[in-house]
């Protein structure tokens, strides 16, 4: 896709000012840094707060007579039991329990429910979803928001200052309000491990938002390349790397994402594959690596065991800032999954030292209620 081809988020014209270097990702032009480089922004968000432009993502919502038992059919969450004012977090499944994207679906108000998808699936998962409850629900995308992520342990009191209704909010919270003027769907989460909010907002108002928080010295604008870097610290799977339509929620790690009673009813695509797998009938388990010498071991990296025999792939790869060191995500057989299992990843021919250890990385740093 050439640059002229690439679409542009609402806050496009503010990265190109502020000096960020531009990449394609997802169909969009988006930043992959600014001026203090991965390192410095990574370290910051960990530190104080960062902005993540994340617009190219999918925002929607489902309407009709129960939404969320419709919604129901297609991932393996429990919808219809989640209460106003949470979000959860789901897959989109195939029919044969893979994965088609991860995704948050909310209950901010009473309007149907609020739907973010990756931005590199948003066309597929709309579509799947539209023929899938046609008659029963319908998706209106929300093409004219922007959605903003505020990251980093001084995140709730930068945005408490303007919405100090957000200060009460506690993980996977979500709420539809007016703040910074205008009409906001705000959630008490994000994908880097740390404290902080998803902030949903018209198009038109998007860039006055973003140079409102960034007047706040606690706040730096952060490019994707760190947002890659804290998620894979914080543990957290990327879709189309850690996870894809032939792997399984139970595979990536994420039993949480298949609901107590969905379990119960096994009424959801692949609910055969998926409730065998969690019964132990396992082939491979997604694990997290410390890399104990040499380089980082890259995406597509083999695995080997003791022997030197190849038993899986590094999926994920790369330094870890905040960790101090080479870490990377992959798949091996159970067997090999338990924490403290000596491998080796194979970097440029070379097998180095790599050892099994707990997710996440860095420990995270979700708000909760006691």
């Amino acid at each position: 896709m050439s640059d002229q081809d690439l679409k542009k988020t609402p806050l496009y014209d503010a990265h190109v000012a502020a000096g960020a270097r531009m990449v394609p990702f997802a169909g969009y032009s988006m930043p992959v840094q600014y001026k203090d480089g991965v390192l410095k922004e990574h370290l910051w968000t960990r530190e104080h707060a960062g902005l993540f432009d994340v617009s190219h993502m999918g925002q929607a919502r489902l309407r009709g007579d129960n939404p969320a038992k419709s919604f129901e059919k297609l991932v393996s969450a429990d919808y219809q039991g989640l209460k106003p004012g949470k979000q959860r977090y789901a897959v989109l499944l195939n029919a044969e329990g893979g994965v088609i994207d991860d995704l948050m679906t909310a209950r901010p108000d009473d309007d149907g429910l609020f739907i973010v998808v990756n931005g590199a699936c948003k066309d597929n998962d709309y579509a799947i979803i539209a023929q899938a409850l046609k008659g029963e629900a319908t998706v209106e995308r929300l093409e004219d928001r922007a959605l903003l992520a505020l990251q980093g342990p001084e995140a709730a009191a930068v945005l408490a200052a303007h919405v100090p209704q957000a200060a009460t909010m506690v993980f996977m919270d979500t709420a539809a309000m007016t703040a910074f003027g205008t009409d906001a769907i705000i959630s008490r989460s994000g994908y880097t491990g740390e404290d902080g909010y998803e902030i949903s907002v018209p198009a038109a108002e998007a860039t006055r938002i973003w140079n409102t928080l960034l007047e706040d010295e606690r706040v730096k604008a952060i490019g994707l390349g760190a947002r890659d870097s804290l998620r894979l610290e914080a543990g957290l799977p990327l879709y189309g790397h850690d996870m894809d339509e032939t792997v399984s929620p139970i595979e990536a790690g994420m039993p949480f994402a298949v609901g107590k009673s969905r379990r119960e009813a096994g009424d959801f695509p692949g609910a055969d594959r998926i409730l065998n797998e969690l019964a132990g009938d396992l082939k491979r388990l997604r694990v997290n690596l410390k890399v104990l010498e040499g380089a980082p071991a890259r995406e597509g990296a083999e695995i080997a065991d003791e022997t030197g025999a190849v038993v899986g792939v590094v999926t994920s790869g790369g330094f870890g800032p905040s960790f101090g060191g080479a870490i990377a995500i992959g798949f091996v057989p159970p067997a090999l999954a338990v924490v403290g299992s000596k491998l080796k990843v194979i970097v440029r021919g070379k097998p180095q030292a790599a050892e099994v250890v707990t997710s996440p990385f860095v420990p995270t740093r979700y708000v909760r209620k006691i």
